[in-house]
Formats: structure tokens, C-alpha cells, sequence
């Protein structure tokens, strides 16, 4: 079984990449309901994973579609988050400046006052400040590696394709 595991990414790269989108994406969903709310660089680190899902979803279905290009797509996508993410790292460690408008993070209400008075009161989520780190490194730094790593894959696999 070990085997089976280990040749999957071998065998099926574009759902591999698929499913480290999904994987990644459900991870950022997880850390904003544990209590990190994400700023607007968080937001747009997210959007070229919802793309590789869509690709890696449609293309599995559609076995006809060339696999050189999708994975060079799916490289693009992977490559674009990782320039997002490498841009919020340098905004987190104030090597440049950020965005000029920081997000909020508002909770759903029922009436129309409420919903006015959560979004005055709702904190002000910025880019330049870390949330979270592990070993020195924040979320921003982690999803460059990891979606380096996921452009490195989608690009050697289109060569062999």
C-alpha cells in the first residue's frame, strides 16, 4: 500500500495537484474558523488554488484534454500563488510596503443594524502583521514554499508529459 501511496503523485499529477490545492485551501479555511481572520493578501493567496481545483477537476474528468498543458497551467497557477505569498512574506517582514486598503473581518447578522454596527466594530485585519508562525516562519512563508514546491512538481511532470 505504501508503494501505491507514494507512486500516486507518479501516476495522477494533476489530481495530486488537485488535491494539495484542496488540502491547502481547507487548511486556510481551518486557521480563520480556529480564530485568524485573513487579511486581503490572505484572500488573494487563496484564489489561484480555487483555480488549480477547477483545472484539476475538470481536466480529470476529461481525459482527452493534453497533459503537457494543463500541467503547465496548473505550474502558472502554482506559480502565481507562490509570487502572492513571497509578496505578503515581504510585506510581513517590512523588507517593502503593502497594500494601501487592509481587510475586515465581519460575522454574518440577522438585521440590518446589526450587520452596520459588526462592520464598524470589526477589527481591522493587516497584511504587514504575522498571525501565525512556526520555527520563525508565517503562513504566508509556508504557502511559498509549498506552492514553489507545487510549481517545481506541475513543471517537471509537463516535461515528462
Amino acid at each position: 500500500m505504501s508503494e501505491t501511496l507514494t507512486s500516486f503523485p507518479n501516476r495522477e499529477p494533476v489530481l495530486f495537484a488537485g488535491i494539495m490545492a484542496t488540502l491547502l485551501l481547507g487548511s486556510a479555511f481551518a486557521f480563520q474558523l480556529a480564530g485568524y481572520p485573513p487579511c486581503e493578501l490572505c484572500w488573494w493567496q487563496r484564489y489561484p488554488y480555487m483555480a488549480v481545483m477547477a483545472v484539476s477537476l475538470i481536466a480529470t474528468g476529461m481525459k482527452s484534454l493534453p497533459r503537457k498543458w494543463v500541467l503547465v497551467l496548473l505550474a502558472l497557477l502554482f506559480a502565481t500563488d507562490a509570487g502572492i505569498a513571497a509578496f505578503h512574506f515581504g510585506v510581513e517582514q517590512r523588507w517593502w510596503e503593502g497594500l494601501a486598503t487592509c481587510s475586515s473581518y465581519v460575522d454574518v447578522t440577522d438585521s440590518v443594524d446589526d450587520a452596520l454596527k459588526a462592520i464598524m466594530d470589526a477589527p481591522l485585519i493587516r497584511c504587514d502583521e504575522i498571525a501565525w508562525s512556526l520555527f520563525g516562519i508565517s503562513m504566508a512563508g509556508y504557502n511559498f514554499l509549498i506552492a514553489l514546491g507545487m510549481t517545481a512538481f506541475c513543471a517537471l511532470k509537463a516535461k515528462d508529459a
